[in-house]
């Protein structure tokens, strides 16, 4: 950051700066490090008070003595004294530096050494200035890590995006704001372990690396383990462990887990990402929905301060209950198409021609596959408030277990906010002839779109379901995007410390 008030720079008279700059500084260093007060020796330094500590605390500390280190990211230079202000942790806090006070050679090296940027130690006492500005008042002052590369200039600053998720360290240091989005998802992952927590359910961890690529539709990242000289696959879910885990008699779980998908990216999707999955024995996805509800109005109210939110300029409102759909409500309200008219597939894919839909499944598309395709094209992105849309077609819900009432359908939902998914869920479906049957054919499905994928079944996981898996309900949502919602965020970029970047050349 400059130190004078000045017009802001050019981009090409920035680099300029930068360049010069660094040179200055190494200077600066090799000076220090010949006169023995090489600034990357230093440890442990013991600080007494953080600035949110002083400036909240200011009655009970006024006058006594702290101890406080942080980057220094201004000074105004007066002579024989400075004002000066420092960041850690907690935020920005002045400092007095006083010649009389620190030594006239500290104070010759704090005026020519120091340098915005710099890691410094400080001690002295509270005090406010006749502005009423809360600070410190030096008795002693020293460098504890020199910054060799110059911060963007103030004027300037940093927000390129590129840049700043290249280089989140130094977004960090200079886009203070950016700090806070961060601290928020930590509370968000407490609030979410606490509130599963207090409900029962056991937090557990599952492997990364599987032996097999399952016929999911998403695409698995592979890698080689070389003493067992096997491919493995990162995992693109954490859900068929788990559901084991309920067979085992756990019976209440849930995992906080990284999930790898080798896939496109855009404003909310990246390769890697957090999921919360949870699992429930003797529950369906009906009780899934009100856990749901009161989970998102529990974290938004314990981090947020309310159940209604503005993302993006939209009113937002988290208070159960949430709207309730079936997808053959979603499709024939927003774009009228009736499932219940269709007598055949023929007549299904019919009307999605009128309506100017392309089916992936070309003419094998059914029913189900239309409706699906219907729902994408047309309703998915006019669910702005909280909507759970339930009862899928079979074809894209090889897991969830059939409605009772018609097979065609299954029992899983889907919720939406703001027009995009956040969540997913199903009654889990127990019966193992069913879930082979359906297991083949999606691994048959996917070898068939991609000769040089290696889809497979699981069959440790279908053995498991051979002993019994009581009735369950499941439900599996981004961390992410509820971070993105609840920090009016519009790219998952924003809620990732370090998003996935093509590398530069």
């Amino acid at each position: 950051m400059a130190e004078n008030n000045t017009a802001p720079l050019t981009e090409a008279e920035e680099a300029e700066r930068l360049a010069e700059q660094a040179v200055i500084r190494r200077e600066k260093l090799a000076k220090l490090v010949g006169e023995g007060n090489d600034p990357f020796v230093k440890v442990n330094y013991e600080r007494t008070h953080s600035s949110g500590e002083i400036l909240n605390g200011f009655e009970a500390l006024e006058g006594k003595e702290v101890s406080i280190a942080g980057r220094l990211m201004s000074r105004r230079i007066m002579g024989k004294a400075s004002f000066s202000h420092i960041r850690d942790r907690d935020g920005l806090i002045q400092i007095y530096v006083k010649r009389d006070d620190v030594g006239e050679e500290d104070y010759a090296a704090f005026k020519k050494d120091y340098d915005i940027g710099d890691i410094i130690g400080v001690k002295g006492y509270v005090f406010k200035t006749q502005t009423g500005e809360i600070s410190v008042h030096c008795s002693h002052i020293e460098m504890l890590t020199k910054c060799l590369l110059p911060l963007p200039e103030k004027q300037h600053g940093l927000t390129n995006p590129d840049i700043r998720y290249r280089q989140r360290d130094l977004d960090l240091i200079v886009n203070p704001e950016v700090k806070e989005t961060f601290i928020k998802r930590s509370g968000i992952l407490r609030e979410i372990r606490a509130f599963l927590d207090g409900k029962g359910f056991l937090e557990v961890d599952t492997p990364v690396l599987t032996t097999l690529e399952i016929g999911a539709s998403a695409r698995p990242f592979k890698t080689r383990h070389n003493a067992l000289d096997i491919d493995m696959y990162l995992r693109i879910e954490t859900e068929l462990y788990l559901k084991r885990l309920i067979v085992g008699g756990l019976e209440k779980v849930y995992e906080v887990g990284r999930i790898f998908r080798n896939e496109g990216m855009d404003a909310y999707h990246n390769p890697e990402f957090t999921t919360v999955e949870v699992y429930e024995a003797y529950s369906d996805y009906f009780k899934v929905m009100e856990l749901v509800e009161e989970l998102y109005v529990t974290v938004a109210r314990n981090v947020c301060g309310t159940e209604k939110i503005t993302y993006q300029g939209q009113e937002i409102d988290l208070k159960a209950p949430w709207r309730r759909m079936t997808m053959k409500e979603a499709v024939k309200e927003y774009c009228g198409a009736d499932y219940d008219s269709w007598a055949s597939d023929a007549e299904a894919r019919a009307c999605a021609e009128k309506l100017g839909v392309t089916l992936e499944e070309g003419e094998n598309a059914t029913r189900g596959h239309v409706l699906i395709a219907l729902f994408d094209a047309f309703a998915e992105d006019k669910l702005v408030q909280p909507t759970f849309i339930y009862d899928y077609p079979v074809e894209n819900s090889p897991l969830a277990k059939r409605k009772e009432d018609d097979k065609l359908f299954t029992q899983r939902f889907e919720y939406f906010i703001c027009g995009h998914e956040f969540g997913n869920a199903f009654s889990e479906l127990n019966d193992p002839i069913d879930q082979r049957e359906r297991f083949v054919r999606q691994a048959e499905e996917k070898r068939a779109k991609d000769p040089t994928c290696n889809a497979q079944v699981d069959e440790e996981f279908l053995t498991a379901l051979e002993y019994g898996l009581p009735p369950t309900g499941g439900l599996g949502f981004g961390v992410d995007r509820l971070v993105m919602l609840l920090t009016d965020s519009p790219t998952i970029r924003d809620v990732l410390l370090f998003p996935t970047m093509k590398p530069k050349k």
